[in-house]
């Protein structure tokens, strides 16, 4: 007996509601099908299926063996189109949703280079600073900036991890003096990311170990990081934002650190795509060269 070909005739029988169905599904004869589950009833010892002349229904044993089955055939077709998969060129198009900072600033810088290595899918890109819902408005994948994500249905993998820095002008600096502590910056204006939570009560790792929180303030609060980095880099005040938005800048003397020996929690990058049962060739291939782009540094910060 071939018990693999007579559990997917049992399966078809109980799915399509009878053996003449189930016999046109699989495109084979009532008598292969009907042979196929006699089969198995005699190796397994037990009936699965109460016979009569116009319907049948499924004993408690047959109950029990059909959950199994298919679980074990839906496993088995998984693993088949998983391998399938990695031999299939990724095609088509790929609707990604970014922050906008990410996006302008990183992605941006490497999007380029995954089209080139996948020359059978076109992207189109969308940045903003809004909630987006992926599934509703039609992505394939977002990215996120976030301290940690919130449980969702989605499908999430962090691929790297952005340290925060406190940057100012040197005009300002030298106007307002540079900040020594953490609580120095309480008497600063400081430029808060308006979506960030607490972005108003910062906390920091001393080089000792001890946290504390500081109230800040000032006249500027934004939904855009890009839009806090030009007010920094025009002297309104000092401003919290991922290393890779800043670091240029701090490399070029436009902007510069302040308290870098106090560590905040990092910024993670994630990449979010729905929970398909077969993850198409597009999204793996982009969220493998988004992981690798990172790796093995894992970020960017020092």
């Amino acid at each position: 007996m071939d018990q693999f070909a007579a559990m997917k005739a049992f399966r078809a029988v109980v799915e399509a509601g009878g053996f003449t169905a189930a016999a046109d599904a699989m495109d084979v004869s009532h008598t292969v099908v009907s042979r196929h589950v006699k089969q198995l009833e005699t190796a397994l010892g037990v009936q699965l299926l109460n016979r009569t002349t116009r319907r049948f229904a499924l004993t408690q044993a047959g109950q029990t063996y059909y959950e199994h089955t298919r679980q074990i055939l839906d496993q088995v077709e998984t693993a088949a189109l998983v391998v399938a998969q990695h031999q299939v060129e990724p095609t088509g198009l790929l609707r990604i949703n970014a922050p906008m900072s990410f996006g302008l600033e990183e992605l941006a810088q490497w999007l380029p280079a995954f089209l080139d290595a996948h020359p059978q899918v076109r992207a189109d890109l969308v940045c903003n600073d809004r909630f987006v819902d992926l599934i509703e408005e039609g992505f394939d994948v977002g990215l996120r900036l976030a301290y940690a994500l919130s449980d969702s249905t989605l499908i999430v993998k962090r691929l790297a991890s952005f340290e925060e820095w406190w940057v100012a002008s040197p005009a300002y600096l030298q106007r307002r003096g540079t900040p020594q502590v953490p609580a120095d910056l309480a008497t600063h204006d400081c430029l808060n990311y308006s979506l960030a939570a607490k972005a108003a009560q910062p906390s920091f790792t001393a080089p000792d170990g001890s946290v504390c929180t500081v109230d800040v303030g000032g006249r500027l609060q934004a939904n855009s990081g890009l839009v806090l980095r030009t007010a920094a880099l025009a002297g309104t005040g000092l401003a919290a934002s991922p290393a890779f938005l800043v670091h240029a800048h701090v490399a070029r003397g436009e902007l510069v650190r302040v308290l870098p020996e106090f560590h905040q929690q990092p910024l993670n990058l994630y990449a979010l795509y729905p929970q398909n049962r077969h993850l198409s060739p597009k999204v793996r291939a982009f969220v493998d060269f988004a992981a690798a782009r990172y790796l093995p540094a894992d970020g960017q910060g020092d």
